[in-house]
């Protein structure tokens, strides 16, 4: 047998098998050959960079932008890996023959590699029987390689040489198809690790050099060109960082931030590495003022760190990454150099470590989170900043302040509303928030306050958030003392209720008519969030006066067709989904049908001239139509009549004898003031007039376990019996010298009715006592726990003398007689029995 038939066999035996699961690699490469199908069999289209050798089996979109990293890029037609052309013939009809390893390194025109095997030794170990992957750097790289260092190598072909390409050597095969992502691999240098990634785009790299011709195969293994030469790799990102002096500042910065440890462990990092002369760039005191702030410093740091590795060699158009931090950056590339942001600032891009890649940049990135809310607005924001700074708002937004920045878009800020200075301040006021909101606190119905005291109402939507009846755009941020959110348009508060909106405008008396006839009128003014389409006065000028007072007449009815008006919810333009039917179910029952389209809406098809009018219990669009449900039916001949005079964009149907449904008006919220009226008997009422003498107070604390005296004044109108009660326990003696005495209550109790007393026995006391259960109490000064009057003892003469007469007149109880000044009165046990008078 020949052998280029074997050898054809054994091709196809190998890409069968790489097949069953190929890889990104070898999808991108069978696209590239289905796109260069016309230039014949076997062969792939490349794309070469402009003004340079560096060539790609591109993604669809960098072949249809027809450019790589921003740069024009050339279309070449080259045979597919493992196949070759034939004279004579179109494409690359031929499988390339299959040799030992070391042949194969000229096959695949690695003549320096193969030259500096020979050199090393390495030759008789590839040529041999065994199974080995040879990372072959191309002629190229050999030669962007360091003078110094590539003469090193030639210096000591027998140790430097021959570990250096020992440790492009792996002594089993590898496809691209076995290269998973974040693989490791075992060299033949001392086993020092390769570190594989294998990216989305196609792109394979080896410790960051990108495999440029992959898969060919040979006798005893397989050999991939690679666009660099690599090194071996033994520290990682932290002991890098540790090493290199002009990391001193960044170094410092993840040491505070406390993250220096994570970038010591075993992982998949790529950290943006900020020189000195980066942080030298920053505003002065900058770092000082975060340095104690450890959340704002540690997200300072953890923006410059990915949590996957990104070569430099895999970017090839601008792709947006997830940091550390939590917010985005976006990767890019210009030709040769790497960006980030957009801005070229990569000074030294793929040191690889044991744990990832880093890239010095010259710049040093800030997050969001570590800048103070005003930094955040942005240009299409820029009117609103500019005009806080002027209106002299900015001192209230300090550092140590939390608040949040509501930005309207340039565009908002007309010559309308900035006419009046006072307005436009307090229009800013309503766009700030004391308190730091970010997106994922807001909710459905929360109230907002504002730097003016105005409180807003948040709704939020399947497709929008929306403050009032302004919407979000995206981009919310987060800054490290708040939140800055952008609108759409202006927020206005509400202040009047949607009856007041109504009633104000003048153009909707017959509405408002109806609402009264209806007894509808306390939904417009009540607490509530309603959507509410009135129809103008214009909407009834069809009909006449006969015509209203037919439809004044059928309070059903009139609720029915009013009540479709109305929608339980807040719902505005901004809020409904564009170009979607919107559903709203109505506190008639039947649902409405609202539909947005260029920035208007319809209901029911017809259109709303006038929208999203804020009321403080809803929100009013304005119709020109009357809406009616259109499979509810008419079953009088005169309100049909009516009804086809107001409503002309639906045909309403007749059914004879149907009439509308009572609809339980649950959602009106009454308040019935109830007042009560008791009728009390007429009763004898006593005034006493006093002087109220300069009095100053004393308080005299006796050892012991004191008493407490209690005095009950009682009168006795005509016709009833009086029963006082006398507690006799302890006693308090307190003197009283000076200023205003400290008054309490007692009570006069005026008896009547039947009898209804009731006894009770104390067993310490022994003593009876009689109450009447349901007295009148009048409340009255009592003077009882006054016990010197230095400065006016007439006084007390002739109170002592109304309180005796008027125990007297109540049941024959005399009057106590007050024992001498700091004597105490003895406790004794008085039991009387009697029965109340009628």
């Amino acid at each position: 047998m020949d052998q280029l038939p074997v050898v054809t066999l054994v091709m196809v035996a190998l890409f069968f098998l790489g097949s069953v699961d190929s890889s990104a690699y070898d999808k991108i490469v069978t696209h590239s050959r289905i796109r260069a199908r016309k230039e014949g069999p076997n062969v792939c289209a490349l794309q070469q960079v402009e003004g340079t050798k560096k060539k790609y089996f591109s993604t669809c979109r960098n072949w249809y932008k027809k450019s790589i990293c921003g740069k024009k890029a050339e279309v070449l037609y080259e045979c597919c890996p493992g196949y070759m052309k034939l004279d004579g013939m179109k494409g690359c009809p031929a499988v390339a023959p299959i040799e030992n390893v070391y042949d194969t390194l000229g096959l695949v025109k690695a003549e320096t590699t193969q030259r500096y095997s020979d050199m090393s030794k390495l030759r008789q170990e590839i040529e041999s029987t065994g199974t080995f992957t040879v990372f072959a750097p191309s002629n190229e790289a050999w030669d962007e390689l360091n003078p110094t260092a590539r003469a090193a190598l030639e210096d000591n072909v027998n140790i430097e040489l021959f570990n250096a390409l020992h440790y492009h050597t792996v002594n089993h095969r590898l496809m691209t198809k076995d290269m998973k992502n974040g693989m490791t691999v075992t060299s033949m240098y001392n086993d020092q690790a390769i570190f594989i990634n294998h990216y989305p785009n196609g792109v394979v790299t080896v410790n960051c050099a990108r495999i440029i011709h992959g898969n060919q195969i040979a006798t005893n293994g397989v050999v991939h060109v690679i666009d660099r030469v690599i090194r071996s790799v033994t520290g990682t990102i932290k002991d890098y960082l540790e090493s290199e002096e002009e990391l001193s500042s960044f170094n410092n910065a993840v040491f505070i931030a406390g993250v220096m440890d994570k970038l010591g462990q075993p992982g998949q990092f790529t950290l943006f590495a900020p020189t000195n002369e980066a942080f030298d760039k920053l505003t002065p005191g900058f770092m000082e003022s975060i340095f104690e702030n450890e959340p704002v410093i540690k997200a300072l740091v953890t923006y410059h760190l990915l949590n996957s590795v990104q070569c430099a060699e895999a970017i090839m158009a601008g792709s947006v990454y997830e940091t550390e931090e939590g917010s985005t950056i976006e990767i890019g590339c210009d030709g040769d150099s790497l960006t980030v942001n957009g801005i070229k600032m990569v000074l030294k891009k793929d040191i690889v470590a044991s744990n990832g890649v880093i890239h010095l940049i010259d710049q040093v990135l800030i997050p969001d989170s570590a800048k103070e809310v005003r930094e955040l607005v942005g240009k299409s924001q820029s009117t609103f900043g500019d005009l806080v700074s002027e209106m002299g708002l900015m001192s209230s937004l300090s550092s140590d302040t939390q608040y949040t920045l509501l930005a309207p878009l340039n565009a908002v800020f007309t010559d309308e509303v900035m006419a009046d200075d006072e307005y436009l301040r307090i229009i800013l006021q309503n766009h700030m928030l004391k308190l730091k909101i970010s997106l994922s606190m807001l909710f459905n119905g929360q109230l907002l306050e504002t730097l003016s005291g105005q409180l807003l109402r948040v709704f939020i939507y399947r497709t929008a958030v929306c403050i009032e009846s302004a919407c979000m755009v995206r981009g919310s941020k987060e800054g490290m003392n708040g939140a800055l959110h952008v609108m759409t348009s202006l927020i206005k508060p509400a202040d009047k209720t949607a009856f007041e909106l109504l009633d104000a405008d003048g153009n909707f008396k017959i509405f408002l008519s109806l609402m009264e006839t209806a007894g509808l009128e306390d939904l417009l003014k009540q607490n509530g969030s309603y959507t509410i389409f009135a129809p103008t006065d214009e909407a009834f000028e069809a009909l006449g006066a006969d015509d209203l007072d037919l439809l004044k007449g059928d309070v059903k009815a009139l609720r029915n067709i009013l009540l479709y008006h109305f929608s339980e919810g807040i719902i505005i333009n901004g809020g409904l989904e564009a170009k979607v039917t919107n559903l709203l179910k109505t506190l008639q029952g039947k649902p409405l049908q609202l539909k947005s389209e260029n920035n208007s809406i319809r209901v029911n098809s017809v259109e709303i001239p006038k929208s999203d009018l804020m009321a403080i219990n809803g929100v009013v669009h304005v119709v020109k139509n009357v809406l009616y449900p259109a499979d509810l039916p008419v079953g009088r001949q005169d309100l049909l009549l009516v009804l086809q005079k107001l409503i002309k964009y639906i045909e309403i149907k007749f059914v004879s004898g149907f009439t509308y449904a009572e609809i339980p008006l649950t959602f009106i919220k009454r308040i019935i003031t109830t007042t009560r009226y008791i009728k009390v008997p007429e009763t004898e009422t006593v005034i006493i007039e006093e002087k109220q003498p300069s009095i100053k107070t004393v308080t005299t604390v006796i050892e012991g376990k004191p008493s407490i005296k209690q005095v009950t004044r009682v009168i006795k109108p005509a016709g009833s019996k009086v029963v006082a009660e006398v507690d006799q326990s302890t006693k308090t003696v307190t003197r009283v010298i000076g200023r205003q005495p400290s008054m309490s209550k007692v009570t006069r109790i005026i008896g009547g009715g039947e009898d209804r007393t009731s006894r009770r026995r104390t067993e310490t006391s022994e003593t009876t006592i009689t109450t009447v259960n349901e007295p009148q109490i009048i409340a009255v000064p009592d003077l009882s726990k006054i016990t010197s009057f230095g400065d006016n003892p007439a006084l007390l003469n002739e109170e002592s003398g109304k309180i005796t007469r008027l125990i007297q007149e109540g049941g024959g109880f005399s009057a106590a007689k007050k024992p001498p000044t700091g004597v105490r009165r003895r406790a004794r046990l008085v039991k009387r029995h009697y029965k109340p008078k009628e």
